[in-house]
């Protein structure tokens, strides 16, 4: 942290100011916040200033600042003689594409960004205007922390914040750039939010930083190693989106905004669509291989079903084995969850389920309708993932699915196969629509495993088990590996041709548009975390 004094601004040197003159000059040092010369450190950096950051966020001109004169209280360790404007935080309100948004900013050049008591209480300001006004708040994070000089204080600002967090998750739309340092008790307020973007190569989280993982467990490794936008958005998940600059990540924003409404009480806002028009897909009836176990991309389905060019995917490149994101099909806002045969043949594991889960219980929190499109073989064996706990995470996504009460129409591409398929949005959990394709496989499991066990002694005492097993693998397939049994007891409401599958979602989503759905009454159910 540098260490460049500013003068106590109620110095005497504005006695001889008019007070129109007094409030220009205040105006004009809250808004240099640490200085020109930290200002051009924050570029240097490749980093933008909180102001920059709002200015970029907001439209233009619909920026109204709150505390812009706060200054911290403490007297300790000679921050007496240490006074900014604005205390480290830029806070008010504006809009973004005509919607009212509450923004606050991080300014890395006062004090590092670190959060003091008035800090936090200017953040808490604002989250309980956002709360009572029901409108979305954006956190842009740039801090190292709590500031060391004001002690439990500062950690009391933090937990203030937290627990505000908490309240507002479900109510309004919580989303947290990290846009530099985020480090220590600092992670947790972004961690509870709804979705987390980060700058790659400038920005970082972690709960302890490298010197303190070097001390305690002898590993070296780089903050970039342990906390960068790579890592969260590759191996820990914890980063929804890992930007490659800082505009990508305020326009990423201002993306993801428009899929959501502006709280729980809301619909998302519809786009004009006109109705009528072909919607056929044709290109979609070739896309399943002949072969059941030759992989597909689940994107390219996607793609020929929603508006061209809507689908924005979360968590890309986290659990690639699931595809969740949001998109637009015949106008209105869905949210997708898709299983992803391209990698590791689409089957569920622990990460694939809690990124799925996560996604699910979001857009049920905000009314966004859920499309899934499904081709699983079931849950990943191996003691790696009973060890970690595939039984309680794979009981997430379940759980998710069985609690959301928004329109959800599934759509079997493939395989659909043991629990993985009754966990994956079927009729059973409350699913209000089921189409399959004609190459649906809905079993048990596959053809060859339950031929191998139902036939075990019939195969063992043939002439040429070979030959036996292909017959029974044949019969098997004939009588289970099709979408037609489920579409017999009404698990599936119908068996669709591809190509018509767009159209089929459009009018389905329209259908389900006014459902109302009740839960029994709780407190809130116990998720199994």
């Amino acid at each position: 942290m540098q260490t460049e004094t500013r003068p106590d601004t109620d110095s005497t040197s504005t006695a001889k100011l008019s007070k129109i003159e007094i409030l220009a000059r205040k105006n004009t040092e809250a808004e240099l916040g640490g200085g020109q010369k930290r200002i051009d450190s924050q570029h240097a950096k490749g980093k933008l200033t909180a102001r920059e950051r709002i200015a970029l966020l907001v439209d233009e001109g619909s920026f109204e600042e709150i505390g812009k004169f706060v200054m911290h209280r403490t007297r300790d360790f000679g921050l007496d003689k240490e006074h900014y404007l604005g205390d480290g935080v830029v806070t008010g309100y504006g809009t973004i594409e005509g919607r009212l948004v509450y923004v606050f900013a991080q300014d890395f050049t006062v004090f590092g960004g670190a959060l003091s008591e008035t800090h936090a209480e200017k953040i808490c300001k604002l989250m309980d205007l956002a709360m009572q006004n029901g409108a979305p708040i954006i956190g842009l994070n740039d801090s190292g922390g709590a500031r060391i000089q004001e002690g439990v204080l500062s950690l009391a600002g933090y937990a203030d914040i937290f627990y505000r967090n908490t309240k507002a998750s479900g109510v309004i739309p919580q989303l947290s750039a990290i846009m530099g340092p985020c480090a220590g008790g600092a992670v947790y307020s972004p961690a509870i939010t709804d979705f987390i973007f980060m700058v790659e190569n400038t920005s970082y989280m972690f709960v302890t930083g490298p010197n303190v993982v070097k001390t305690v467990t002898h590993e070296s490794v780089t903050a970039e190693e342990l906390g960068g936008a790579s890592t969260h958005s590759t191996k820990s998940g914890v980063t929804h989106f890992a930007c490659e600059n800082e505009l990508a990540c305020i326009q990423h924003l201002k993306r993801l905004l428009s899929y959501i409404p502006q709280n729980c009480e809301e619909d998302p806002t519809m786009l004009p669509y006109e109705p009528g028009q072909d919607e056929a897909r044709p290109s979609l009836n070739g896309i399943i291989p002949e072969n059941p176990n030759q992989p597909y991309d689940m994107r390219e389905v996607i793609e020929e079903l929603v508006d061209m060019g809507s689908f924005m995917e979360v968590h890309k490149n986290f659990a690639e084995n699931i595809v969740v994101g949001f998109a637009r099909i015949g106008g209105r806002s869905i949210g997708i969850v898709g299983n992803q045969p391209a990698v590791l043949a689409g089957v569920l594991d622990i990460n694939a389920s809690t990124k799925a889960a996560r996604f699910v219980r979001f857009c049920d929190c905000f009314n966004v309708p859920l499309l899934v499109l499904e081709d699983v073989p079931g849950f990943l064996p191996g003691t790696d993932q009973e060890w970690n706990g595939i039984i309680t995470n794979g009981a997430k996504l379940l759980f998710a699915f069985c609690e959301a009460t928004v329109p959800r129409v599934t759509v079997i591409t493939r395989k659909a196969y043991g629990g993985a398929y009754d966990v994956m949005n079927s009729k059973h959990i409350g699913a209000d629509l089921n189409y399959a394709w004609p190459s649906a496989e809905i079993a048990v499991m596959g053809a060859s495993g339950a031929a191998e066990i139902i036939f075990k002694r019939e195969i063992a005492e043939a002439d040429d088990p070979q030959a036996k097993l292909q017959e029974k693998v044949q019969d098997y397939t004939e009588k289970f590996a099709n979408p037609y049994r489920a579409a017999h007891r009404g698990y599936i409401d119908e068996v669709i041709m591809p190509d018509r599958t767009r159209q089929k979602l459009i009018r389905a989503f329209g259908m389900l548009e006014n459902k109302v759905a009740t839960m029994p009454k709780k407190k809130h159910g116990n998720i199994p975390l």
